[in-house]
């Protein structure tokens, strides 16, 4: 009995000390991060991760405390077979979770999720962000990480069970080893409270980038899985009622007077460039750095400006949904991950449609990436142009054909005869990692890949503006998302979020800015306002141009909020429960109205 006591702890402690070590390991691998903090802090990260550690080690000690129990019964032969066969898949399991978590964090900013599995129905486009070495490296690690791993669970552990000897009181030990199995329930829940184990417990500090290395990726990716649906049970912080009427206030007001139209016309003809990863720190007009966006630059003084929009996340498929359905993204999921779910959404292209107006889509990577294509065909878009429709030459970049063709795609359909009034909508490609892009005007690869859109743009628009279709054109320049540059600014910041957008074309009025702050959310309000299409559909959109509208930005992040207004904002950790005050005094009215949005966005989704 003592034998298999003893391989059942052994088993217990050395799950949680290769989660610690993983701890080190993670802060290791960011030095840029964590290089500035002392070895207190270290220390502090390795003990205030431990509960998540203990959690996970529970989870993954319940089977052998089984196969130890059924070994009183079977003998160790047979059993160690089974266990064999457990610690490799756990070995895999695990190589898998800690190697791709390490990866992923310095391009996302937060541990692991089930993010992830969203792409993989589309592997060769998810890996596309990569470079080659990257790929090798990982692939490398993974598979050292495996064999590491096989090696010390058979010397540690398995070498043991092939020592054990026939029980003498079979009923006495199969008792304790069911005990001790069954106590593992104490650390996998997190204690005897109402409050079960949760990633925000490990929370510590005001610098969450030694909360997030604190973290065990292996319970956060399965508290993921856990949460993937009852939407309607998530972000509960108000009852009903007074989140219906926090969030009432957030409604779209009547106008007193009528709105200020921007457009020549009443039906312009409608083109969507949505910019990969732009953000107002490449538009110099908007403070951002100088000669990178040159095109976007001198189109500013050219157009409408809305200078004060923020992005709604942090991915595209949560960027489009968000602009053209005027749809809040989720920090915990993606809509369009639920095709049944967002074909009941609104979108300008069906409001479009249903007014006449002839669509089409144009892209240079796979429009089946995150159901990108189920989306736009329940959308109304039945023309669809994806890296199968240019030919294999131009196809030479990891995601797809670059810009300069796919703008060149659009450019010579537009030369053709139209049905007017039309829509069209591009979606590049070649700002988004790895930044790979046949351009070298700049030195940083973000800024050079921006600035190489950004110049195919202007040959488009240059071009463009010889057609018989540009006084009747409106042109809508706006990002699906920021991006995190300079790379150590937090997820939870602002200034991550902050994105131009642009109305240019031959059927602008005249050239004006709009300081009134919003977010993606609110193009669909605003454009639709514009051409007399009704909106009522559009809950969460707001008219940018209604003076009487209550104004905000509102963004997610890895389980968190921002909310904006220009009386004061509130950034709130959702897992920590508590608000970033690091970024300025939290406002508690704004913290409401931002918990009461996120509660009914999360009402709604269930309905969907």
């Amino acid at each position: 009995m003592k034998q298999r006591i003893y391989l059942f702890l052994k088993t217990y402690c050395l799950f949680v000390l290769l989660a610690a070590v993983l701890k080190v390991v993670f802060m290791l691998c960011y030095p840029s991060i964590y290089g500035a903090f002392p070895l207190s802090q270290w220390l502090r990260v390795v003990g205030h991760g431990l509960i998540l550690d203990l959690s996970i080690a529970g989870y993954l000690t319940a089977l052998p405390g089984l196969l130890l129990l059924a070994s009183v019964w079977l003998g160790a032969r047979i059993t160690r077979k089974v266990a064999s066969a457990y610690f490799i898949l756990i070995s895999v399991v695990l190589a898998l979770i800690w190697i791709s978590d390490i990866v992923l964090y310095g391009y996302w900013g937060f541990r692991l999720d089930t993010t992830p599995l969203f792409y993989l129905n589309s592997p060769q486009s998810a890996l596309a962000s990569a470079q080659t070495g990257q790929l090798i490296g990982g692939t490398i690690a993974i598979l050292a990480t495996i064999a590491g791993l096989i090696a010390l669970f058979r010397h540690l552990i398995l070498k043991g069970w092939k020592r054990l000897e026939p029980a003498r009181r079979k009923p006495l030990s199969a008792i304790v080893l069911f005990l001790l199995t069954a106590l593992l329930f104490i650390p996998i829940r997190g204690g005897f409270t109402v409050s079960t184990m949760n990633v925000g417990k490990v929370y510590f500090s005001e610098k969450m980038e030694l909360n997030h290395a604190a973290i065990n990726p292996c319970f956060s990716f399965l508290d993921a899985l856990t949460r993937d649906k009852a939407f309607d049970q998530q972000y509960r912080f108000f009852d009903e009622p007074r989140a219906a009427a926090l969030f009432q206030e957030l409604q779209e007001a009547t106008p007193a007077d009528s709105i200020t139209p921007l457009f020549t016309v009443k039906r312009p003809n409608i083109i969507f460039i949505v910019l990969e990863s732009f953000m107002s720190k490449v538009v110099e007009p908007l403070g951002g750095i100088p000669n990178v966006a040159t095109t976007l630059n001198r189109l500013c003084s050219k157009g409408v400006l809305f200078d004060h929009l923020y992005a709604n996340s942090f991915r595209t498929d949560r960027g489009l949904v968000s602009i053209f359905s005027g749809y809040p993204a989720q920090p915990t999921t993606s809509i369009m991950k639920y095709p049944a779910k967002s074909q009941h959404l609104p979108s300008i292209p069906k409001s479009l449609k249903e007014n006449g107006y002839d669509l089409s889509f144009f892209y240079g990577g796979d429009a089946d990436f995150t159901n990108m294509r189920s989306y736009f065909v329940s959308m109304g878009i039945d023309r669809i142009i994806s890296d199968k429709d240019f030919p294999l030459k131009d196809r030479m970049m990891k995601w797809g054909a670059h810009d300069e063709f796919v703008f060149r795609k659009l450019s010579d359909d537009l030369k053709t005869e139209q049905k007017e009034p039309f829509c069209k909508i591009l979606l590049t490609l070649s700002s988004h990692e790895p930044f790979e892009v046949p351009f070298h005007r700049l030195d940083q690869e973000y800024l050079n890949s921006v600035a190489y859109t950004d110049s195919c743009l202007g040959v488009f628009i240059d071009e463009f503006k010889q057609s018989k279709y540009w006084d009747n054109t409106v042109i809508v320049l706006v990002p699906d998302h920021a991006m995190r540059y300079p790379y150590d600014i937090s997820n939870a910041s602002p200034e991550r979020y902050q994105i131009p957008m642009l109305f240019v074309g031959g059927a602008i009025q005249e050239p004006r800015t709009v300081e009134t702050i919003g977010s993606q959310i609110d193009l669909a309000a605003t454009l639709l306002t514009q051409l007399g299409i009704e909106r009522s559909e559009y809950i969460f959109s707001k008219d940018l141009l209604n003076p009487r509208s209550p104004h905000f930005a509102f963004y997610t992040f890895k389980d968190g909020f921002g909310f904006i207004t220009p009386q004061g904002k509130a950034i709130f950790d959702c897992e920590a429960g508590q608000p970033f005050d690091e970024y300025g005094a939290t406002d508690n009215a704004h913290l409401d109205q931002g918990k009461a949005l996120l509660q009914s966005l999360y009402n709604d989704l269930e309905k969907r």
